[in-house]
Order: structure tokens, then sequence, then C-alpha cells
């Protein structure tokens, strides 16, 4: 499963000039969190969230007469807060360079860096790093909601018939809300393995209980 394949294409954006309150208004009648900035050829030059927004309010000045400071650890998280506190248009504002990944990406390298950059969202890039969508955790989450029938048939066709070069037909694949069963027989231990870590990386899969049993230990031989 690639990016293209869960992100928003269509995508509501924002240019540098764009004024605060016109960014608050397109956040709240689109019901979204977060929109990118471009500039004059569609390329990705930040992003602007709720979080940007809100240091309007964190920082004002009247907070502080009354003694008011953010957490040390906001501040360090956050150490253009101020700077955006005082932003009147999106170039004030948005956090930049933004966190960008591929449409051809996996899923998954998008999850991995999400958490790297400790982001909600990213911006998905052509290679002339023009926009073509936006991926969020949400979308990210969507890939458990796949039902039974679509993982099972995955697991069947893909992975025990197409991708493992061997004898498959005594495995037999059951699942009940994202946990797949394999049961049945085949041939060697180490390829039974095999099939349960490959059933696990399918999109959907909460859990593997591993019942196959094997008519050779061939483990052992693999350690010699």
């Amino acid at each position: 499963m690639t990016v293209a394949d869960v992100m928003t294409g269509k995508v509501i954006s924002v240019t540098a000039v764009t004024p605060f309150k016109d960014i608050a208004r397109t956040l709240i009648a689109r019901g979204i969190s977060a929109v990118p900035v471009l500039d004059d050829d569609s390329r990705v030059i930040g992003l602007v969230s709720e979080a940007d927004l809100l240091r309007k309010e964190e920082f004002r000045e009247e907070f502080y007469r009354e003694g008011y400071r953010p957490p040390l650890r906001a501040r360090l998280r956050h150490p253009h807060g101020r700077r955006k506190a005082d932003g009147g248009t999106a170039a004030d504002l948005m956090t930049s360079p933004a966190i960008t990944v591929s449409p051809t990406e996996s899923a998954v390298a998008a999850a991995r860096l999400m958490d790297a950059h400790d982001v909600k969202r990213l911006a998905v890039v052509a290679p002339n790093g023009r926009l073509v969508g936006m991926v969020s955790r949400r979308d990210l989450v969507k890939l458990f909601m796949r039902s039974d029938a679509e993982i099972a048939a995955e697991i069947r066709d893909d992975v025990l018939d197409r991708s493992l070069w061997v004898d498959t037909a005594g495995v037999a694949v059951s699942v009940d809300h994202g946990v797949v069963t394999l049961s049945g027989w085949m041939d060697r231990r180490t390829e039974a393995a095999i099939a349960v870590r490959m059933a696990g990386r399918v999109n959907g899969v909460v859990d593997v209980v591993d019942k196959v049993t094997w008519k050779v230990d061939d483990s052992a031989w693999d350690a010699r």
C-alpha cells in the first residue's frame, strides 16, 4: 500500500500572503486541521496548522504581564512560537520547510516519517516538488479498516499463491477483526514461518495466530 493509495488528493491550500483570519476561516469551514502553503509554481514551501494559529493566543502580551510563560518543554519544542504569535500571514505562521513524502513511498514509510519528525500529517509532492495530496495519521489508521474478507483474499492470493514458491494448498486462512489465523500444514517448518511473517505484513492485519504444522523440521539445517 503506497501513500497514493491512502492520501487525500483534493487539498485546500493557501499562499504565503494569505491573511491570518482567512486561514482560520478556511480551517473551520473545511473541517481540516492544517493547510499547505504554496508558491507561484504550486510547490510546497510550508504548512500552517491550528497549533500555529493558536500561538497568537498562547503568547499574548497580556498573559506575560500576568506572569505567565509557556512551559519550558513547549518553548523548546516550539522555539519560533513568539514569532508566529506576531505573524499576520501564512509566510509568518507556517512551519517551513514542510515535511514531505513521495506518493510512491509505502504507507509504512510515511508513518515512520511522521513519527521521526513528530508531525501529524505530510504534504505529498511529485518529483518536481508540486503538491499532489496530503496524508495524515487518520489516513494511515484507515488501513486497519479493511474488511476481513479483503485481508483473507490478499493473504491467500498474493502471499500464499504468488509470493511463496512452495506448496501452500494445505494452508487455511481465516480472519476475525483483523486477526489472521493460519492453520493446516506445509512441507517445511522454515517455509511455514515465512508464510506467517509475510501474512503479518499485509495492510490491515492486527495480529497473526500461527497454527500451521509441518512435515519436516528443517530449522536445524539453517543453524548449521
